[in-house]
């Protein structure tokens, strides 16, 4: 199985701010041509329609297979939301995601994350 990694909006939010550990991983993860994927839903929380400080963003976004939630995994994700208490939907699909492919997530905050399943890989950035 080909080893990825789940990008969360922290990811894109790091690289936006031109975070130097963040800079480095992204032109190391599209460099060596690791696979990466995301939520829809992520997009939706980092795109803000471009400009200069966007550039970051649209550059791993490029190297970035994004994912739709349909509406079968919408209903595992309210199961997983009910069942952890949770509220964010765009974090289990984060998880969902993850937890699919075996791949680890590079997060920002991996709290909310590990509150939906305390067994996620996570890579802080």
């Amino acid at each position: 199985m080909t080893s990825g990694v789940v990008l969360d909006a922290g990811a894109f939010i790091a690289a936006e701010r031109r975070d130097g550990t963040m800079v480095a991983l992204a032109q190391r993860l599209t460099t060596t041509k690791t696979p990466l994927v995301t939520s829809a839903g992520v997009v939706a929380q980092v795109w803000r329609g471009g400009g200069h400080r966007q550039v970051p963003v649209a550059y791993l976004l490029r190297h970035t297979r994004v994912v739709d939630l349909t509406y079968k995994v919408a209903l595992l994700l309210g199961r997983m939301l009910g069942a952890t208490r949770a509220v964010d939907a765009v974090d289990a699909h984060v998880v969902f995601l993850a937890r699919e492919r075996g791949w680890p997530v590079l997060t920002s905050d991996p709290r909310d994350l590990l509150r939906l399943d305390p067994t996620l890989r996570v890579e802080r950035v």
